[in-house]
């Protein structure tokens, strides 16, 4: 048991960036190359020393349901924003933010034992099927999350608009595959 813990906890701190804007993360990412998709890869793949137990599987589910929901309802809200005919560059920076550094953290939350075999979820076998190529949309998205949020740092609105719209296509990569429709 206590292995398990020590495991998911490893896994859980790994998707961590140290910045909350993630910015330190996409560097350590770029310098290291492919190192950086071997470790996402890893998360994804790896699995604590002995089964998680279903109730600890049902609880990671839930925050990564939750999580979700908060990168959800960011980007509603940036759209919203961006189509007004004057955005609120406030609120587009505060939910890029908010994905920015929930980007990084998704690996994390997709260990062995927390598909849809154990629960209720969106999540579709295939995650766990395909590491690799999840593990590399992982990292598209992390990656178009950092560039959306320095470019909503500016004031250039066709820049954060392109940087969204990127964004949004990382989005649609991984859920076109990942996702069940709902």
């Amino acid at each position: 048991m206590k292995k398990m813990i020590t495991g998911l906890a490893a896994i859980l701190l790994a998707g961590c960036g140290s910045s909350g804007d993630g910015n330190e993360a996409l560097a350590e990412a770029n310098s290291s190359g492919t190192a950086a998709s071997e470790a996402l890869e890893n998360q994804v793949r790896e699995s604590p020393a002995t089964p998680m137990q279903k109730e600890q599987a049902l609880a990671l589910m839930k925050e990564r349901h939750e999580n979700y929901e908060k990168i959800g309802e960011a980007m509603k809200s940036i759209s919203r924003e961006l189509k007004a005919e004057a955005p609120g560059l406030a609120k587009v920076r505060a939910g890029a933010a908010t994905i920015a550094d929930l980007a990084p953290k998704v690996p994390s939350w997709f260990p062995a034992g927390t598909g849809p075999d154990v629960g209720k979820t969106e999540a579709r076998a295939e995650i766990w099927q395909k590491p690799e190529d999840f593990a590399a949309k992982a990292q598209g998205f992390r990656e178009a999350a950092i560039a959306f949020n320095q470019a909503a740092q500016g004031s250039d609105l066709d820049a954060v608009r392109s940087a969204h719209a990127n964004l949004g296509k990382s989005c649609k990569g991984c859920h076109d595959l990942y996702r069940e429709e709902h």
